[in-house]
């Protein structure tokens, strides 16, 4: 289960975030780096980095936990920027959020930090799966704190999902090999892909993806005027990430493919 908190202050924008994250502080007195509904991706980017990031806590990667976010209608009134002012009013509701995870910093590859080869095959394979398109050198959207890498920031994952319609089956987008994995940071540094494969894709049930998928919430969804519709727009989700675990995985084997080629 994904706790609600309930954002109390705003403390600072994210500007190097493409969709103007920020700082806020929680009725739970935490620290959060708030996802924004009204932002210009959309509700698709939250529902990726939800589905995405309880994806990667599935398996065991290291993820900052995720929390629900209520803004109060209210809560930009005395924002004087009025950019900020607008995304505000416009998320106002249920948003996203990640743990802050103070001192960290910025993952940057060749300087000097070590990198187990299993954990960066398990990156590797999961961005493959969830479709991540940004996890380059340019942009790897990795952190390192108290020594450990973990993962943020996958609103860009399942990208398909912006163009199905309600004419258009997700399944049938589900076979993309994903040859996007070759620009991918940790490339270079993975181990055993067909291990990792052999170790993860199990652990990824029928059942858990369905759990995972069930968390969006309907406000979230497009078109999802009822519920009947609101649960065909989620097991679209379940139906591609299910049938994208189907062997043989396209994924996989183009991964292996593009780290050959290193």
């Amino acid at each position: 289960m994904i706790r609600t908190v309930q954002t109390t202050r705003y403390v600072t924008p994210l500007r190097e975030g493409g969709s103007l994250p920020a700082l806020v502080e929680g009725d739970d007195d935490g620290m959060y780096v708030l996802k924004f509904r009204g932002a210009g991706q959309g509700p698709k980017a939250l529902i990726a980095e939800l589905v995405a990031g309880e994806l990667a806590r599935a398996l065991a990667l290291p993820v900052p936990e995720l929390v629900f976010m209520t803004l109060d209608a209210r809560f930009g009134d005395a924002e004087p920027d009025p950019d900020i002012a607008d995304l505000l009013s416009a998320s106002t509701g249920l948003n996203l959020a990640l743990d802050f995870l103070p001192g960290a910093l910025p993952y940057q590859a060749l300087a000097g930090a070590k990198l187990d080869p299993a954990l960066a095959a398990a990156v590797v394979w999961f961005d493959a799966f969830v479709s991540n398109v940004d996890r380059t050198v340019r942009n790897p959207n990795l952190l390192l704190w108290h020594k450990q890498l973990w993962l943020i920031d996958h609103g860009a994952a399942l990208y398909v999902h912006h163009a199905w319609t309600d004419e258009v089956d997700p399944r049938e987008d589900a076979l993309d090999p994903s040859a996007f994995i070759k620009q991918h940071v940790l490339l270079p540094y993975a181990g055993d892909l067909a291990a990792a494969d052999a170790m993860l894709a199990p652990r990824l049930t029928k059942e858990r993806i369905e759990a995972i998928v069930a968390m969006i919430p309907d406000a979230w969804l497009e078109g999802a005027e009822t519920s009947e519709r609101a649960a065909a727009r989620r097991a679209g989700y379940a139906g591609y990430l299910e049938r994208r675990l189907e062997s043989p995985r396209r994924f996989v084997e183009e991964a292996i493919r593009a780290q050959a080629r290193r």
